[in-house]
């Protein structure tokens, strides 16, 4: 998908559902394949109020299913404020086909920080949800925070800080972020995987923090963080800025795929981001092997069962 900045996929059942940052409205894709995506039948769910709260900069929507209903989480502000404006807001359908039925407004996360970058995972039958926040902070932009969630709109208890820039690779392009956070499980382990730097910047890139499966969730003590990114640009094969990703699997359930976006020129700036996948691997000890970002020009084999 070019252009196709902070994509999203989400695989339920047989059918692939994809989201990207289209600011002035939220489109949902849904394909059979994970190849198809970009050719996939695209509808528009959400468009915004002409003035409000939520009725610009509309960035980073993730779908989700939780308890058998839709949710859609994105990014708006007012276009006026900046970004100590930016919330997070939520949509709901109850149809069970995303495309079909009525996207209801739920308003926005009662978050404890104006942020962005929001999404969920369950653990331990509890929901949870993870952002990116900004504060009044003397060295950085933006912090993963993480609360439980007593329904899927609704935080409880303290917004705990799990992870804030403090080494040079979460500082590049003259802010420092850690950003765009999504959940990953495996091997008895759990992988927040985020991004780091400015988006525009050529040494954007990802970061992650790991902790048990029978961990604590809010208590940062059991997580721990990765000194150096664990995916990022290779100028060799001309891609730059490599973060903001999700995962999924193949059709078949065999393959792990990342999908991220990239920027195919040095100082291409972030209006170049383009989706990109590819299949991932997994280490001895558990822990994901994402590789080297690969070059568009290069050929790769389809996901497993396509």
């Amino acid at each position: 998908m070019d252009p196709g900045p902070d994509p999203w996929v989400y695989k339920d059942n047989s059918m692939y559902y994809f989201m990207i940052t289209r600011k002035n409205r939220l489109d949902l894709w849904k394909s059979s394949t994970l190849s198809g995506i970009a050719n996939g039948e695209c509808k528009t769910i959400w468009t915004p109020p002409q003035e409000g709260i939520n009725s610009k900069n509309l960035w980073a929507p993730e779908i989700h299913k939780v308890n058998g209903k839709w949710y859609v989480y994105f990014t708006a502000n007012d276009g006026i404020g900046g970004d100590k404006t930016r919330k997070i807001f939520v949509l709901e359908n109850t149809a069970q086909d995303p495309f079909k039925g009525k996207w209801i407004e739920r308003g926005y996360i009662n978050t404890e920080h104006p942020g962005l970058d929001g999404t969920v995972f369950e653990h331990k039958d509890k929901l949870y949800f993870v952002y990116a926040g900004y504060g009044n902070f003397p060295n950085y932009g933006s912090a993963l925070y993480i609360a439980e969630m007593v329904n899927p709109w609704t935080l409880i208890g303290s917004n705990v800080m799990l992870s804030k820039p403090e080494y040079e690779w979460e500082m590049q392009g003259g802010m420092a972020i850690n950003e765009g956070p999504v959940m990953l499980k495996r091997n008895n382990k759990l992988f927040l995987v985020y991004s780091a730097s400015t988006t525009w910047s050529d040494d954007y890139s990802i970061g992650m923090l790991t902790a048990a499966a029978e961990a604590d969730v809010l208590d940062p003590k059991f997580w721990t963080k990765s000194p150096n990114p664990v995916f990022k640009k290779s100028e060799e094969n001309g891609v730059f800025a490599p973060g903001h990703n999700g995962f999924t699997q193949s059709p078949d359930g065999t393959e792990d795929w990342i999908v991220y976006h990239a920027i195919p020129e040095s100082e291409g700036g972030s209006n170049l981001r383009s989706t990109r996948i590819q299949k991932f691997e997994w280490k001895e000890d558990g822990t994901p092997d994402f590789g080297v970002p690969l070059s568009t020009a290069v050929p790769i084999k389809v996901p497993s069962g396509e």
